[in-house]
């Protein structure tokens, strides 16, 4: 009878020490359920910026390659063997000034004889005249000399014109190039001598998608540079092909520079470009860093005022606002639906960020000016 007792009471123990441990996991699952449902993360740092209107500077750019205004292969017109070269490489050369100089000695043999000719043509003619004055002479007789005295004299002109072919001579006033011949090459018609280019007057060629023609005028102001943020050189257009390349959609437009290019800008260097159109105002613009694109389209974090129950006093939070973004022009980046002037918005730190998320702003650093001085 007291064994049952004593078995009795050791199951009652057991079953409620089995019932206190069952409510204990119970009570503590609920308790940290509990926990995490009101604990609220930790506000991220952000930096902001207010949204203001501003003035826009709006433009085309582009990128061109510099051209003289007058460029040429210079190659020479008749074979034999180089006797002088009259350059050197990066010479300033005047308009007919000779470059080249071909062996002629065969050529000035033939004009001796040519101009021989011409003279001995001459006094028969001459005398073929006072003969046919006197009634001596026929008219065929005369006039057969005087077509010898033509030949002769055309002769001459084509050997005239042969030794002047030995010359190459400059066509236009500009730096002449490194010599591509050597003094005793044998070189044929059409070898390339050097090439010439006028640097005192340079163009610039470049492209701009097709529909930007219509904002394009004739004498319209440019802008160019070696690098984007220091475009120091202007000009005006000069030229406007009309007809767009049907495969990249592009439209081929030169402008002349007004500036002194100096030694930088050679021929066929890479140059940016802009041309500067009419300012406009009122406009809302942030900067880039502040647009995050997604698959859902391009949105921005704004910080509104934590107004939940519980919330901390001037704890701010962040909503996502989708907007349509426009132009872009330098750092910033065109907002044409979605925001309002006066609107706060995170510039910098959305990577950590989650929609009602609450942040804490931090300005002393202004992540883009820092981002553009590395």
């Amino acid at each position: 009878m007291k064994r049952r007792i004593m078995a009795s009471l050791f199951l009652l123990v057991t079953a409620a020490v089995c019932a206190g441990l069952i409510w204990f996991n119970f009570f503590r699952q609920e308790m940290i359920g509990q926990f995490f449902a009101n604990m609220q993360p930790p506000a991220q740092v952000v930096s902001t910026t207010t949204v203001e209107t501003r003035t826009w500077n709006p433009g085309i750019t582009a990128i061109g390659t510099a051209r003289a205004a007058k460029g040429a292969e210079l190659a020479v017109q008749s074979v034999g063997l180089v006797k002088e070269i009259l350059f050197n490489a990066n010479d300033k050369v005047e308009k007919g000034a000779v470059l080249v100089r071909l062996d002629d000695a065969v050529e000035r043999a033939d004009l001796l004889d040519a101009e021989t000719a011409v003279k001995i043509n001459e006094t028969a003619l001459e005398r073929s005249k006072q003969l046919m004055s006197r009634g001596i002479n026929t008219q065929a007789a005369l006039d057969q000399v005087s077509g010898d005295l033509d030949a002769a004299r055309s002769k001459l002109a084509r050997t005239k014109a042969s030794i002047e072919l030995k010359s190459l001579e400059a066509p236009f006033s500009g730096t002449i190039g490194i010599p591509q011949i050597e003094v005793g090459q044998y070189v044929s018609s059409g070898t390339v001598v050097a090439t010439l280019q006028d640097l005192e007057n340079m163009t610039v060629d470049f492209s701009v998608p097709e529909q930007f023609m219509e904002r394009l005028e004739l004498g319209q102001s440019v802008r160019f540079g070696l690098n984007e943020s220091d475009l120091d050189l202007s000009g005006t257009i000069v030229g406007i092909d009309p007809r767009g390349d049907p495969q990249t959609r592009l439209v081929n437009v030169r402008a002349k520079m007004v500036d002194s290019a100096g030694e930088e800008i050679i021929p066929g260097r890479f140059l940016h470009v802009r041309i500067d159109l009419p300012v406009e105002n009122d406009i809302v613009a942030v900067p880039q860093t502040a647009v995050v694109t997604s698959l859902y389209g391009d949105y921005i974090y704004k910080v509104i005022p934590d107004e939940r129950e519980g919330a901390a006093k001037g704890g701010k939070i962040i909503r996502q606002v989708f907007v349509t973004p426009g132009r872009r022009e330098g750092r910033d980046i065109e907002i044409t639906d979605g925001l309002l002037a006066g609107d706060v918005i995170v510039t910098s730190g959305q990577n950590k960020l989650q929609p009602g998320a609450s942040v804490k702003v931090d300005n002393s650093v202004d992540i883009i000016q820092a981002s553009e001085n590395k």
